[in-house]
């Protein structure tokens, strides 16, 4: 099946080039010629696109107020978004990637940058939807198994957790706070499935690259995002040493993960280096992250 590309552009010469360069290269492009005529669009298909592709300057809604609408709708905020704009000042990108957007593409654009660009996030994104779909049946499995209730969302706080890679022994959880939280599941056996699904996707030799996921783990009722990394370690199999920084809650935003990451790559260092860090400070930076609503443009 070719990948469904919804692209909002009011420039109807641009719109016609950029669908003709997607249809010659094996996509299937759907158009729009702003915000709110692509919101239409998106609430009548039947599938969701792959990727999203949208001018910042248009009339009716302009291109932020409608990422802004894409990333608070639970149906489409996981959809790759692509900024495609002539606003090319360096404030401009800047701004455009800090409001989260996946990539920002300049006007005139070389096409082999944008094919490049959508191949890559295309490719990420089954990647991340195969790993959902391998936790949902992995947790389904186990959770059948477990005799007590999961209750409710309610019932879930903030879990933040440090687990690393054992070459005899695979995933082994290190440190987690809070402590005395009780899991309907063991937390070590959650540490252990979330590593070995992402590693069975992944590769070993591809999820320590200073990388994050952002997961629905519906059979929890919860969200978690995984961040990998990894030092040198001659003594290790890989040749490093493999570990995982996560946490897990009942509502996670993509743009709550900007930050997270910052936060986890703070403390990535600092394991790297083998500095002391107190597991309680840094859980307390992301759950006063997660208390706060996701940013609106």
């Amino acid at each position: 099946m070719k990948p469904l590309i919804l692209v909002v552009e009011d420039n109807i010469d641009l719109l016609y080039n950029l669908n003709l360069l997607l249809e010659s290269n094996d996509y299937k492009p759907i158009t729009a010629k702003n915000g709110e005529e692509a919101l239409e669009i998106l609430s009548r298909l039947e599938e969701i696109p792959d990727i999203i592709i949208s001018d910042i300057m248009m009339p009716e809604m302009d291109g932020y107020e409608f990422f802004r609408v894409i990333t608070n709708d639970p149906r489409w905020n996981r959809i790759p978004f692509l900024f495609l704009s002539a606003r090319s000042t360096p404030k401009d990108i800047r701004f455009g990637k800090l409001l989260g957007a996946d990539d920002y593409l300049t006007k005139p654009f070389n096409e082999k940058d944008l094919l490049a660009i959508l191949s890559g996030r295309i490719a990420r994104n089954k990647r991340v939807n195969a790993l959902n779909k391998k936790i949902d049946e992995t947790f389904s499995t186990t959770i059948s198994k477990v005799e007590k209730p999961l209750g409710n969302k309610q019932e879930f706080f903030i879990c933040l957790f440090l687990a690393f890679w054992d070459d005899k022994f695979g995933p082994e959880l290190k440190q987690y706070f809070p402590e005395e939280k009780t899991f309907p599941i063991p937390l070590d056996k959650i540490v252990n499935q979330l590593f070995t699904v992402a590693t069975s996707i992944y590769g070993h030799d591809k999820i320590t690259k200073a990388e994050g996921v952002l997961l629905d783990i519906k059979n929890l009722n919860t969200r978690g995002y995984l961040f990998f990394d990894s030092y040198p370690d001659k003594k290790e199999r890989f040749g490093e040493k493999q570990y995982m920084i996560a946490v897990i809650a009942p509502s996670i935003s993509y743009f709550h993960t900007l930050e997270i990451k910052e936060i986890f790559i703070d403390l990535s260092e600092k394991i790297k280096k083998k500095q002391n860090w107190n597991i309680e400070e840094y859980w307390k930076r992301v759950y006063n992250l997660l208390l706060i609503d996701p940013i609106q443009i």
